[in-house]
């Protein structure tokens, strides 16, 4: 039973944290140590959890994916464009994972590296209080798509939030908020996908014991996740994105101070 509700919390706390540009990452490292379980380490539950908030991002775009999919399969120049542009935004990502990926799986190990991630968190959603006003550009360049490819690169740190760093990006660029938003959550869901096939040959068996904290933890991210969405948006809607820069530097400066403490 124990078991069962450390996987609803996790759960909740993926789901929330992967769209609330708090970083999920860093959140589970946290959750895990607040709660002494190692459930969020074991790969399985960390797929199924994974592919529960990628199905999250389906619902929620499900106009927009069906719309780009329908239009890559006419060959529709726009769509096509949109579609090149998520892959070239995916590349960096992907060669910084499969070239450093000892390394990163390291950091996940340091509480110190998520806090100070934390703290450059709340700087790059700060930003967006400067720069959510005043764009109107519907879709990224080329160029802006591979360089907010980059800065979610960079945002496989534990504590580097993947929603607010490449949102703040897009934004930055010229991308109005909802545009800036859709773009970095089409790039997540590549991400998680991408995410999800790197794990699965590591997957020799399945521990019967862990089909529970599986389901009810997937469930709890599923659901979690369309609620933070909706917040997101809502944040962007308002022009209120950046109040999450006090949470980020909160967290993150408590992290720093009971790590070294």
């Amino acid at each position: 039973m124990e078991e069962i509700l450390d996987s609803i919390l996790l759960g909740i706390v993926q789901g929330l944290t992967e769209f609330l540009p708090v970083s999920s990452s860093g959140h589970l490292v946290l959750a895990q140590e607040l709660l002494g379980t190692n459930l969020g380490t074991d790969i399985l539950f960390e797929v199924a959890v994974h592919i529960a908030t990628l199905f999250a991002i389906l619902i929620f775009y499900r106009r927009r994916v069906l719309e780009l999919i329908y239009g890559a399969v006419t060959r529709n120049r726009d769509a096509l464009d949109y579609v090149g542009k998520l892959i070239v935004g995916t590349l960096p990502a992907v060669v910084v994972a499969l070239l450093l990926r000892n390394w990163i799986e390291a950091q996940f190990n340091s509480l110190l590296v998520v806090g100070i991630c934390l703290l450059v968190t709340g700087f790059i959603v700060w930003s967006t209080r400067f720069t959510i006003k005043d764009n109107g550009l519907n879709e990224p360049s080329w160029g802006a798509a591979f360089l907010i490819g980059c800065v979610q690169a960079i945002a496989i740190l534990p504590g580097i939030s993947r929603s607010g760093s490449t949102v703040a990006a897009g934004m930055a660029l010229g991308l109005n908020p909802l545009a800036a938003a859709e773009f970095s959550f089409m790039l997540g869901m590549i991400a998680m996908a991408g995410a999800g096939v790197l794990l699965l040959p590591e997957l020799t068996s399945v521990d019967p014991e862990l089909i529970n904290s599986i389901t009810f933890g997937s469930l709890a991210a599923l659901i979690s996740g369309l609620l933070a969405l909706t917040a997101f948006i809502w944040l962007l809607r308002t022009q209120r994105f950046f109040v999450f820069a006090w949470y980020a530097w909160a967290v993150g400066t408590i992290t720093v101070i009971l790590t070294l403490a």
